[in-house]
């Protein structure tokens, strides 16, 4: 990466409204289709994790476009319909909870940033010349990358990703709402609230839990699980 090009992840945007100063500045630089790419679904104690990818077009309202976590749930509906119909180019992928647990949720985190990637190229026969990747740690592909902390507020390209992730999760859960329903997973989401512990103590876990995890290890001795990863951490 140029000199030029490195000073425009570490020099602020004229305004700090302006979440798309990363992606132009690549662009200026050469790249054509630089995507952002989010995750939705480390801390939860079940579900999946789902990522996504996604290369905004320069003439959408991508001022509308922030945190996942700071939208409410009608507004993160709202975008994620917007970004169906707005020309963005989109990747999905999840990781479901065996593998969380097989190979710990880091990595479990960015290979379904991989693979999102990966989905996008295949549904749209684009491949992106540059990912904006949210956090502290780069995907694991062979494309130029920068990961950007809170990367969420500072490019309209990982928004739109974490809205994509954010949605495509919490659809999938409220899907397993109706098949485990004493977990209240339509309203925890798999997150470690009061209740959802309370209901792992009294229940036991389900086939979506994530069985390495803290809050539900606990429960799973005598299930003939195999050795598990440390999942110390999520990043």
């Amino acid at each position: 990466m140029d000199k030029q090009l490195c000073a425009s992840f570490t020099s602020s945007p004229e305004s700090p409204w302006d979440t798309l100063h990363h992606e132009l500045a690549l662009i200026r630089a050469g790249y054509s289709q630089v995507a952002g790419v989010d995750e939705a679904g480390r801390g939860p104690l079940a579900g999946p994790v789902v990522a996504g990818c996604v290369i905004l077009p320069l003439d959408c309202e991508y001022h509308r476009f922030k945190d996942s976590k700071k939208l409410t749930a009608a507004s993160r509906d709202t975008l994620y319909d917007l970004l169906q119909c707005c020309g963005a180019k989109i990747g999905v992928a999840v990781v479901e909870p065996d593998e969380i647990d097989r190979i710990n949720i880091l990595q479990a985190s960015l290979q379904a940033m991989a693979r999102a990637v990966s989905g996008l190229s295949r549904e749209y026969g684009v491949d992106p010349d540059f990912l904006l990747v949210d956090g502290k740690f780069t995907a694991p592909v062979e494309l130029p990358q920068q990961a950007l902390i809170k990367g969420e507020s500072k490019s309209a390209s990982i928004a739109a990703a974490s809205i994509i992730a954010k949605v495509t999760r919490d659809r999938l859960m409220a899907e397993y709402h109706e098949q485990y329903p004493h977990y209240n997973f339509l309203q925890n989401k798999g997150y470690p609230t009061a209740e959802h512990r309370r209901a792992v103590k009294r229940f036991g876990p389900c086939p979506i839990h994530r069985r390495t995890f803290k809050g539900v290890r606990e429960f799973t001795e005598g299930c003939g699980s195999s050795p598990e990863p440390q999942q110390s951490g999520l990043w």
